[in-house]
């Protein structure tokens, strides 16, 4: 049977791998999930909130009977194992070559656009 505490220290534990994978400081799991969005799979955040949900009933005795431990047991294993694969340096990395692209593109067709012009004005 779950306890408040291994609850708590569940959360804790995923909480922490959040911040290390996304950087989601935050307070409570609930807000770092908020903040990781949409970079986290659906069937993943679904499984945190499991441990979100659970840590809302902790604290009522009765409450806590409700809670199925090798579910969250097995939630946080599998969130915590794929935050463990995400790599920040490769995503930060992946968004400046995004970036540089977008802004290579955009100025290709600058460029491309002032060509024209100044071939139709027949100043080219």
């Amino acid at each position: 049977m779950e306890t408040e505490a291994t609850i708590k220290e569940r959360s804790k534990r995923v909480k922490s791998a959040l911040d290390g994978a996304f950087g989601a400081r935050a307070k409570t799991l609930d807000k770092a999930l908020r903040k990781t969005g949409r970079r986290m799979p659906k069937r993943l955040h679904a499984q945190a909130r499991l441990i979100v949900d659970a840590q809302g009933l902790g604290g009522n005795p009765k409450l806590m009977r409700r809670i199925d431990g090798a579910a969250i047991a097995r939630a946080e294993e599998d969130v915590v194992n794929w935050l463990d694969t995400v790599d920040r340096a490769d995503r930060r990395r992946g968004f400046w070559i995004w970036a540089g692209s977008m802004v290579g593109f955009n100025l290709l067709i600058v460029v491309a656009g002032v060509v024209t012009w100044m071939w139709w004005t027949g100043q080219f």
